[in-house]
């Protein structure tokens, strides 16, 4: 191995606090897959990237990137493998540790755009004062990029309560609603639609939730001539109802969820049949 690389107790090693990779991505079930390959070739092929520890007694190393390989040879040293924690020691700032971690991790699919965004939130203020542009000169991305997705994480907690799991929030959903939260006229009207979603109590897709946020302010198409609409509440998506001659027409989402659908037909009825 290179003089750089060494074989250690990952018991000697804990996870770098900056590290983006929320808990629940660290369970023998989430590193299953990276569990058995490591079982099945008897090694570790790829090193972790730690930096040494002085002055910490009970841990040597900080791991910067690597925290799966890390769980995952701890498990199998658990069961009885005789495996070693592969690593690659590197004398880094903490600075420079946040570049490292999120050049690694920056496309890795089990790590939420909204963890990666909680992330750059909290580097933004720790390692660039609050500076933008200085931090994506740093990160080596556009501003345009990095300030994407630093609106996802001032996401309003109010907002990010009325998704099933913040990590389904995605960059492209702070987005579509990022500029009606910054209009003071439709603000109250799309926090209050995410407190409705969050009374409901029921787990939404992520896009369901985007959808009803966005209708909360959108004012609703011209209806035909002879045309009505019947809704649950003013939260959700109508169906409509248009008459031609001897025949009426039904039309509504297939988005539309079982609940707000039998309270949309339950209103059509009562003004059909009274």
């Amino acid at each position: 191995m290179p003089n750089d690389f060494q074989l250690i107790d990952p018991a000697l090693c804990r996870l770098w606090p900056g590290n983006p990779r929320a808990a629940r991505t660290l369970t023998d079930d989430a590193c299953a897959d990276l569990i058995d390959s490591l079982r099945t070739q008897g090694r570790q092929e790829l090193p972790a990237i730690v930096r040494p520890l002085p002055q910490d007694d009970t841990h040597r190393y900080e791991i910067i990137c690597g925290a799966r390989r890390h769980h995952a040879v701890t498990h199998l040293r658990a069961a009885g493998m005789d495996i070693g924690f592969l690593v690659e020691l590197r004398a880094l700032t903490d600075e420079a540790a946040f570049r490292v971690a999120d050049l690694e991790n920056r496309t890795r699919t089990d790590i939420s755009d909204y963890d990666r965004a909680r992330s750059y939130a909290a580097a933004l203020d720790t390692y660039y004062d609050g500076v933008q542009a200085r931090m994506a000169a740093r990160m080596q991305v556009s501003a345009a990029w990095l300030s994407r997705h630093l609106q996802l994480a001032r996401l309003p907690q109010d907002i990010v309560a009325a998704f099933a799991d913040p990590a389904e929030i995605r960059e492209r959903h702070a987005r579509q609603i990022g500029h009606l939260l910054a209009d003071p006229e439709t603000a109250p009207d799309v926090l209050a639609a995410a407190a409705a979603i969050t009374a409901e109590g029921t787990a939404l897709p992520a896009a369901r939730v985007v959808s009803r946020l966005r209708a909360a302010v959108c004012r609703p198409p011209r209806l035909p001539r002879g045309a009505r609409q019947f809704r649950r509440s003013i939260h959700d998506a109508p169906i409509t109802m248009q008459r031609r001659g001897n025949e009426v027409t039904l039309r509504f989402s297939p988005t539309l969820g079982e609940k707000a659908l039998r309270g949309a037909f339950e209103r059509f009825i009562a003004h059909t049949y009274g």
